[in-house]
């Protein structure tokens, strides 16, 4: 063995302690780290021939690269609709790099660590009030579960036609109707050969909404004279949490052939709450679901799982299995990841994810949900009483988005966001909204209290008096 290595080896317990030791000031000490920085390093550090050990690794990086850091866990982490790691979630994260299992399989020679996924997905079903018809995977995030979801529902549209595309390429125009898509599933459109620009944009409901319109909804569908078509709808839009009528939706099921796929990265945990829970209700009669666990489920990144009614596991495997590789067996038997999901490469991402359900349960769950969606309320209010801003959409969850007052001051709004994210203090990320610029921030946070809304607001305005505005 390598003697570097072989230190290594001999020291793991006082390697792993300076680690634990790193991460938690870090953490202990998120309230002082700023949101934004403007640090940086030379990234092209050359590669030295012995090897520096772990124990000076660690001092390296937390000279150079530490610094780099942001306070992205912190409760004004108000950017991307990113949660935080709860601490269940991190013993999850690191047993899942201690122990390093390659999630495959439920039933087979050298692992079956794909059984604790699978009891995952259960225990997240029951924490959606979803129905045990849905199958579920865990990917990297929404991208890679609308890129799962809408590759099954590819292989579905062929299969109306009598055509298999994952064997022989797309050979037929694929339809696919949708109102206000997420950039990940329109680059999921673009990885499946079937366009970015190759939807059918439906129009929304009158009254500043984002949700799909029924009624025009059903005259495009009927303009297809009956062909197949995919559905992409959304659990909560990024700019205004809005949502499709999923009911409406499922009664269009009953007198149309198409697959329903529903973005609900974050939107979907609506269902955890009573107060909430109305905005997903039909959403057991999609065909696939996406929802994101990084964000209200405050598990660190990237994780994310895939819902596909089991009715669909042929197409699933169709679309994705390793027709090459013997030593998986038959996948309508043997059952295998790898031949399901597009990655080959699986770690046990589901780890974090069941800490974090068997700590907090459904009610922990449901207290997060509850209060990032009334932070943002009064969020909003305050925005209002301080009346340099206004909101650019009603506040329907845990998403607010707004601008500076008065159109004469939309050239500003670019300047106002960056002076405001460099002060370090709140992150926030822009948006166009029905062709104005605005602001966008989410509430997901386990960490983020009222006390944290004051301190936002407090930079607010001093950012205001800073610019003059």
């Amino acid at each position: 063995m390598n003697s570097i290595l072989q230190k290594d080896l001999n020291d793991i317990e006082n390697i792993l302690n300076q680690a634990k030791q790193q991460g938690v000031d870090f953490l202990n000490n998120l309230e002082n780290i700023p949101t934004s920085k403007k640090e940086s390093i030379d990234p092209t550090r050359e590669l030295n021939k012995l090897g520096l050990g772990s124990i000076k690794a660690l001092e390296e990086f937390k000279e150079r690269l530490a610094p780099l850091m942001v306070a992205s866990p912190g409760p004004r982490y108000l950017g991307f609709v990113t949660g935080g790691s709860t601490p269940a979630s991190l013993v999850g994260d690191w047993l899942s790099s201690v122990y390093d299992q390659n999630t495959q399989s439920i039933k087979a020679q050298g692992g079956n660590s794909a059984l604790i996924e699978f009891e995952t997905i259960n225990l997240l079903l029951q924490l959606l009030n979803l129905p045990e018809s849905f199958l579920g995977g865990f990917v990297t995030g929404a991208t890679m579960s609308n890129f799962t979801c809408l590759g099954v529902a590819r292989q579905w549209f062929g299969n109306q036609l009598g055509k298999d595309f994952a064997k022989n390429g797309i050979s037929e125009t694929i339809n696919i109707l949708t109102a206000t898509p997420h950039s990940s599933s329109v680059k999921s459109l673009a990885m499946l050969g079937i366009g970015s620009n190759n939807y059918t944009t439906i129009k929304t409901v009158e009254g500043n909404r984002e949700a799909i319109d029924i009624t025009d909804l059903e005259k495009n569908i009927q303009s297809l004279n009956g062909k197949p078509f995919i559905l992409i709808s959304s659990a909560g839009t990024v700019n205004t949490a809005d949502f499709d009528d999923f009911t409406a939706i499922s009664k269009l099921k009953d007198k149309y052939k198409f697959w329903w796929h529903i973005d609900a990265a974050f939107g979907g945990f609506a269902a955890v709450s009573e107060k909430y829970k109305h905005l997903v209700e039909g959403w057991e009669e999609a065909d696939s679901i996406t929802v994101d666990c990084h964000k209200w489920l405050n598990v660190p990144y990237e994780s994310a799982f895939y819902l596909i009614k089991k009715e669909h596991a042929s197409l699933q495997i169709e679309t994705f299995q390793n027709s090459n590789a013997p030593y998986l067996g038959n996948p309508l038997e043997n059952f295998n990841y790898l031949n399901v999901l597009p990655e080959n490469s699986r770690r046990l991402r589901a780890l974090p994810v069941w800490f974090s359900l068997l700590a907090y349960g459904k009610e922990g769950f449901q207290d997060i949900i509850e209060n990032s969606a009334h932070l943002a309320m009064l969020f909003g209010n305050a925005l209002i009483e301080n009346g340099n801003f206004e909101l650019l959409a009603p506040i329907r969850l845990n998403n607010v988005c707004f601008t500076l007052k008065g159109d004469h001051n939309q050239e500003k709004v670019s300047e106002f966001l960056t002076t405001l994210n460099d002060r370090g203090k709140v992150f926030m990320t822009p948006t166009v909204y029905q062709n104005r610029k605005g602001i966008r921030a989410s509430f997901v946070n386990w960490r983020t209290t009222e006390q944290d809304v004051k301190i936002i607001i407090e930079e607010l305005r001093e950012t205001i008096l800073d610019l003059e505005i």
